[in-house]
């Protein structure tokens, strides 16, 4: 912030953290960022949270220049604690933090976030490097190793889910899906068998992890050969449960559950040769999805790459399915392109 902002000149250590609930903070900042931001960030958010902060909002009627720059500040430094956090746990933070933004306000930022910090296990374990990781583990049982993705990252998750057996990997991604809460007993003691490679903070409470938005993570990130072998056999084995998760899971051939209008906005952000190339060896009706929502001379144009190209590697053809599926999923977190999920209520224009 600067005077061409309208703005007085401003010292951070001036500015104090506001003694006032979590959700006021929250409105405060949401009025501060701006309608677009602020619809963004709405949208990620539940039902129950965004009636609560609309609520808030509406509440607001006159907020100083001094509480709506007190409100940003702390929630930059609360970013900022938490990536150094993230990067090499609580002691860590705190140094950075210091440095950064000196003592006394470093601990007044980690004792606002002391419980949310300090019950994170495996923190140690995140900031691992995966592939080593995946060698400590390799052989352990897929419910341990299952228990240890579910508080990993989903990156990190999916590098240790490559490195096992097509048939662990199996394993491993049910028992993720299945995993609902587990005792601190448990965690400690998983934990403990990492201690000697990996620092760790144990949980004090019954947490929550795994699930099937868990696998979901993992299977956005881990190659396609993966992500079908897996589908595959959990068809057989758990069909229910295979079932549940193909629901949230896009794949490329889910195309054909975009409406028309939105499928013609997806075609306006992807490369026409990683279109070429994703159409190589899928059904009819998914090439013909694409045709119809292009001009004839536009589709006669992609008809002729695709014959012009001959045989494409198979590989190729599921990176450029899988960058043209990352374009479908921002478009949809911003609301642009509308899937219709089996299972869901049909929207009405």
């Amino acid at each position: 912030m600067n005077q061409e902002d309208g703005l007085p000149p401003l010292k951070i250590e001036e500015l104090p953290i506001l003694d006032i609930p979590g959700r006021a903070k929250a409105a405060i900042l949401l009025i501060f960022l701006g309608p677009e931001t602020s619809g963004a960030i709405l949208q990620a958010l539940s039902d129950s949270e965004i009636e609560t902060l609309t609520i808030e909002i509406a509440k607001q009627r006159k907020i100083s220049t001094e509480d709506k720059l007190a409100v940003l500040f702390e929630f930059e430094q609360q970013m900022m604690a938490r990536k150094f956090y993230a990067e090499g746990g609580l002691e860590y933070a705190k140094h950075l933090l210091e440095q950064t933004i000196g003592p006394g306000k470093a601990l007044e930022i980690l004792a606002k976030m002391g419980t949310s910090l300090q019950i994170q296990p495996f923190e140690a374990a995140r900031t691992a490097d995966p592939t080593q990781l995946a060698t400590l583990i390799q052989n352990e049982h897929p419910q341990t190793v299952a228990l240890i993705l579910a508080y990993l990252q989903p990156e990190k998750s999916a590098v240790i889910l490559q490195s096992m057996t097509p048939d662990t990997q199996v394993e491993i991604a049910k028992r993720l899906a299945l995993m609902d809460r587990t005792s601190p007993d448990i965690t400690r003691e998983v934990e403990n068998y990492l201690e000697e490679r990996l620092s760790s903070i144990i949980g004090q409470d019954f947490t929550s992890v795994g699930g099937i938005d868990s696998l979901i993570g993992v299977l956005n990130a881990v190659e396609r050969a993966v992500e079908k072998n897996i589908i595959e056999t959990m068809e057989v084995q758990e069909p229910s449960l295979a079932e549940e998760v193909k629901k949230r899971l896009f794949v490329f051939e889910d195309v054909v559950l975009i409406d028309d209008r939105s499928l013609q906005r997806l075609m306006k952000e992807i490369d026409m040769k990683d279109l070429s190339i994703s159409l190589k060896g899928v059904t009819d009706e998914v090439k013909e999805k694409f045709y119809k929502n292009m001009s004839k001379r536009a589709a006669e144009m992609l008809k002729e790459e695709m014959a012009y190209m001959g045989p494409v590697r198979m590989r190729d053809v599921d990176q450029a399915q899988q960058r043209i599926v990352a374009i479908v999923k921002k478009l949809e977190a911003r609301g642009e392109v509308v899937i219709s999920r089996p299972g869901e209520e049909e929207l009405i224009g």
